[in-house]
């Protein structure tokens, strides 16, 4: 099932770790098959607020959601974005589609 990182970026100081974290983010995914859905832009809120930007990464599976997040590549990078902004990130499945809002009754 379809899986994805999440990252809620509530702060984002930029500076040149920034930018080479998001020079060598792309390399990291590409063996996990994780692709950017949705990165940073302007969000619409509708009700309440959201301090911040969205970035949504697909993956095939958690499990290589968390390969990616946990791999060597990637840890090596992740102070570069940790150390210079504030962000909540998770991780999250899909849906198998057709779905139907009830289907999370069963």
């Amino acid at each position: 099932m379809t899986a994805y990182a999440v990252a809620h970026m509530r702060q984002v100081t930029p500076g040149p770790q920034i930018v080479e974290y998001l020079q060598k983010i792309d390399a990291t995914l590409e063996p996990f098959g994780g692709r950017f859905i949705v990165h940073g832009s302007e969000v619409d809120v509708v009700e309440n607020t959201w301090p911040g930007h969205l970035v949504i990464i697909e993956f095939p599976d958690l499990q290589h959601a968390r390969g990616w997040y946990h791999s060597p590549a990637y840890q090596e990078i992740l102070p570069l974005r940790t150390d210079n902004s504030r962000s909540d990130v998770f991780f999250v499945d899909g849906v198998r589609h057709p779905h139907k809002a009830t289907d999370v009754l069963e």
